[in-house]
């Protein structure tokens, strides 16, 4: 399994049809090969060797598209960084990915050089945007003028891919290590689900670093389909795209949908092209549902739910689900069953399956299921146990094998389809003077589903303001992760019998009346 034949396929059965549309320029899949082997060569010309990770820090475009498969092709491994991180975070991650090749764009080129400082490794930042390129930086187009076409190689199954970093329990992002084979199983066993049928038009508006659109990088090209890019999300801006580029499909996380159902222009806009809204990265809420099953007439909804471990899904709520009368309806709360390549049990403390109905962990085996965590085989060891992975999500089953989630085993936050670990958090705000400890829960937010919240013990005589503690975490974390509410306490945090903070009292009061812990 390749990520390759992918793209050779569809340069084959489509080579004049349009693989890639962004801000007017377009460009067919016979090109877009064409300029993927071109990359392949000159990232090894700078010395890319098998498994290498090449690093993207870019808003979403047509390069993105090239990027992955380019570096691919050429026997690397992506590193796609989070746009929302702080240049410490960015830095982290490049080392410890020993990262030594970087590619930019124009928003993020005035942030380069902070990154590069921190990073002794750096050898080589490559420009994408538009304009003058910036000093000490290769142009991406002048690089691809000059290279020879390099051929595919040859690397697929468990060969790394991917090298994708997310939040960390120990307070850093966590390299999560992606094989061709999970790539394409993960591709290809839910175009069927999602719908996606050769010629799909699939507009990219959820950020492309991100994983759950990686899925659609597989699942459009597998169809020969055209990938349509907007650079970043925004009600209007989307809506746009839609009525010029009439595509079929669109994901979109809860929040962004939220904000397109709340759109003035919504209402003004031919969005009759769509057919179906895919959803995930964070629950919804049903009143969500509802609103846009009323705004978008005739428009299918799929809810897909995962993490990165799994590349990205585990379980997929399909259209037929998104009722809310007959036969097929109740079942919107759900995060759907398992894919059609995933095994899924709900177990207890012991390790064994639960009967149905019963709340446990949620653990998942599949081909989708990924190598590892890199550079950490004891956190490896303690996700995956003879094939399954630990979600960190605790949950029940139904008696259709429907699959409920209630709240989380790790102290993650879900805020806005972003992952945020506690303890990131709690980190951050340690390194303020004034602060003694705190603790880190996710509270009911009818915007981004959850939202970070402190709860903070002050230094004893100490002073501070939660303005000030929440601009100090803004100088260290990604302005997601950062509070948005804190409370103050001078007792004690309530403690289990070994002596860890007992979150779920402290989650409590906010979450009171609600039937799950998480939002």
């Amino acid at each position: 399994m390749q990520i390759s034949a992918i793209l050779r396929r569809a340069a084959q059965i489509n080579p004049n049809g349009l693989a890639t549309r962004f801000e007017g320029r377009d460009r067919t899949w016979a090109e877009f090969r064409s300029r993927v082997e071109r990359l392949a060569g000159a990232l090894q010309d700078l010395g890319m060797g098998p498994g290498d990770r090449v690093a993207m820090l870019s808003l979403n475009s047509d390069i993105y598209l090239e990027y992955f498969f380019g570096v691919t092709w050429g026997g690397g491994a992506v590193m796609p960084l989070n746009i929302r991180w702080a240049p410490p975070e960015c830095a982290y991650a490049l080392n410890d990915g020993e990262c030594s090749v970087l590619m930019v764009d124009a928003a993020f080129a005035p942030t380069v050089e902070k990154i590069r400082a921190e990073v002794p490794g750096m050898k080589h930042v490559i420009y994408v945007g538009d304009g003058e390129t910036p000093a000490g930086m290769l142009n991406y187009e002048a690089m691809l003028a000059a290279a020879t076409p390099a051929p595919d190689a040859g690397r697929g199954g468990d060969d790394m891919a991917g090298l994708f970093y997310t939040g960390g329990t120990t307070g850093f992002p966590k390299g999560v290590m992606l094989s061709h084979t999970n790539f394409f199983t993960g591709g290809i066993a839910n175009s069927e689900a999602i719908g996606i049928l050769d010629g799909t038009v699939y507009l990219h508006a959820a950020p492309m670093f991100h994983i759950a659109d990686f899925l659609f990088f597989m699942a459009i090209t597998f169809a020969a389909g055209t990938h349509v890019v907007i650079p970043a999300f925004t009600p209007d801006a989307t809506l746009e795209a839609i009525e010029r580029y009439r595509p079929s499909h669109i994901l979109l996380v809860p929040v962004m949908l939220q904000m397109i159902l709340a759109a003035p222009k919504l209402a003004d806009t031919d969005t009759s092209s769509l057919e179906l809204i895919a959803y995930g990265a964070s629950p919804i809420t049903e009143a969500t549902l509802i609103d846009a099953f009323g705004k978008f007439p005739g428009v299918k909804f799929l809810q897909a739910f995962g993490q990165t471990e799994l590349s990205p899904v585990a379980t997929i709520l399909g259209t037929e689900y998104h009722v809310t009368e007959g036969p097929k309806a109740g079942k919107l709360r759900s995060a759907g069953r398992a894919t059609r390549i995933d095994e899924i049990e709900i177990r207890g403390e012991d390790d064994t399956e639960l009967p149905r109905g019963e709340v446990g962990h949620i653990v998942v085996k599949g081909p989708n299921a990924m190598l590892g965590y890199w550079k950490k085989p004891d956190i490896t060891a303690a996700t995956i146990k003879d094939g399954w992975v630990y979600t960190g999500d605790a949950g029940y089953m139904d008696d259709e094998g429907f699959v409920f989630l209630m709240d989380r085993v790790k102290d993650m936050i879900i805020s806005g389809g972003e992952n945020v670990y506690s303890t990131e958090v709690e980190n951050a705000l340690g390194r303020h003077p004034a602060v003694a400890t705190s603790a880190v829960i996710g509270i009911p937010s009818e915007k981004w589903g959850e939202e970070v919240h402190a709860i903070v013990i002050l230094k004893q005589g100490a002073q501070t303001s939660t303005e000030e503690l929440i601009a100090h975490c803004h100088t260290l974390i990604a302005g997601y992760k950062c509070p948005r509410s804190i409370t103050y306490r001078t007792e004690p945090f309530p403690l289990s019998g070994a002596n860890k903070v007992l979150k779920t009292e402290l989650r409590k009061p906010f979450w009171e009346g609600r039937d799950r812990q998480i939002s």
